[in-house]
């Protein structure tokens, strides 16, 4: 058996490869979705559990920054804070 035959073509397009790329995105999508409800979760028992979520929420985002990026959006949020007379 060729490999012509092991995967039809329709229009030009390998159906079988289509099948598979677009199955494995819908199982990640699938995945993506229960983890998103898993930290959903998570914030919500830091919440039950007395911490801001939104500090939560700015604390990880800050973690994913260089140092250097961190202390140039702090120092232009404190530059604009008392700009205006915050």
């Amino acid at each position: 058996m060729s490999d012509f035959e092991k995967t039809p073509e329709v229009g030009g397009i390998a159906a079988d490869r289509l099948r598979s790329i677009i199955e494995r995105i819908e199982r990640l999508e699938e995945e993506r979705k229960g983890l998103a409800n898993d930290i959903k979760d998570i914030y919500a028992e830091a919440k039950s559990a007395g911490f801001d979520v939104p500090v939560v929420r700015r604390i990880i985002s800050a973690r994913k920054k260089e140092p250097s990026e961190i202390e140039e959006q702090e120092t232009l949020f404190d530059i604009y804070r008392r700009a205006l007379g915050m």
